[in-house]
């Protein structure tokens, strides 16, 4: 009986989805104070300043344990490098409710959201179609992508017989991988991004805010660095270099630095400064950091950190490891 009843608490926990169509038809939202704001248009969304970003992994193979998922991490140290908070990190299945329900609600919270996987040729590739469906927009066979999948893909050497020009099931699983979320009320150029003259894999563009990414780490990873140039200009410092960090390495265990960083933190947070923790098991040293904007101010801190935590500034983690010889102790 218990076990069933905490199942339903948690199936009416789960966010309600959300079927209508982002746009001026759409109801008005609020504010955080409580006022009414108008819905915000894919327009807007694609040309606003971002602050903030979100980040979904698609694909049963990450949530079976059979894919290691290394798209997330590299994307939190793209954000971090480029001053954009990153608010959230989510990984689902290849379930269209559940792809439409994320995307749609990230793309209302946060200005810039990513999605990694499922844009393959198979039947279990459904990120295109979910989303699209999710914006209701329809699927659009794309000439530029599909002209630049012939020139510069190839054939797999067990596809001797492939034609472009002959219907085959193969065909019609590469047009899988063109076949694109397209609001035709939309300049299609800003839609469908080319950003890396050597790949024909496109940035599908959904909503103003939502880019829809291969799974692929190393496709990923060279489309969000051909993505950048676009974005620099609507970060708050245009040179992309808005966060910094600064470690601290100490000999003392966690609990015994706890009150003085509990008291370290609510005296930075105002400025908006965050001071971390990070116990190193099996190690000699832990780490404190200091994460913020205010580059002048958080340098002023550093001599009173080394003194309250008894430890210096590095710049790794493991630089002080091998001058120090106290046994860590938590």
């Amino acid at each position: 009986m218990y076990a069933r009843v905490s199942q339903l608490a948690r199936h009416l926990s789960r966010p309600l989805p959300l079927y209508a169509h982002t746009s001026a038809a759409a109801g008005p939202r609020s504010s955080a104070r409580g006022s009414i704001m108008p819905p915000s248009s894919a327009e807007e969304r694609s040309r606003r300043m971002i602050h903030t970003a979100g980040c979904i992994i698609i694909g049963d193979e990450v949530l079976g344990g059979k894919t290691i998922d290394t798209n997330s991490a590299h994307f939190a140290k793209y954000c971090f490098l480029l001053g954009m908070q990153l608010k959230r990190v989510e990984v689902i299945g290849d379930d269209e409710a559940e792809i439409g329900e994320a995307t749609r609600r990230m793309s209302e919270n946060y200005d810039f959201v990513v999605t990694s996987g499922g844009i393959g040729p198979t039947h279990d590739d459904i990120t295109y179609e979910s989303i699209a469906k999710a914006f209701g927009l329809p699927l659009k066979l794309h000439d530029e992508a599909l002209k630049r999948m012939k020139s510069l893909s190839k054939p797999h050497p067990s596809q001797k017989n492939f034609s472009w020009d002959v219907p085959s099931p193969a065909l019609d699983a590469k047009l899988r991988m063109v076949r694109l979320p397209i609001d035709e009320s939309l300049d299609e150029k800003s839609q469908v991004l080319f950003v890396d003259e050597s790949l024909w894999v496109p940035i599908s563009v959904v909503n103003g805010n939502v880019h829809i990414l291969p799974g692929i780490p190393r496709l990923f990873t060279q489309l969000l660095d051909g993505l950048k140039p676009s974005l620099l200009p609507r970060l708050e410092n245009p040179e992309g270099k808005g966060v910094y960090r600064i470690l601290f390495s100490t000999p003392m265990a966690e609990s015994e630095v706890a009150g003085y960083l509990t008291q370290l933190a609510a005296e930075v947070e105002p400025k908006g400064v965050k001071v971390g923790s990070y116990p190193r098991w099996g190690r000699k040293r832990n780490t404190v950091t200091l994460v913020g904007k205010d580059k002048e101010f958080m340098e002023s801190l550093v001599p009173q950190i080394e003194k309250g935590v008894d430890g210096i500034r590095v710049e790794r983690e493991e630089d002080a490891d091998e001058s120090e010889d106290e046994d860590q102790v938590r």
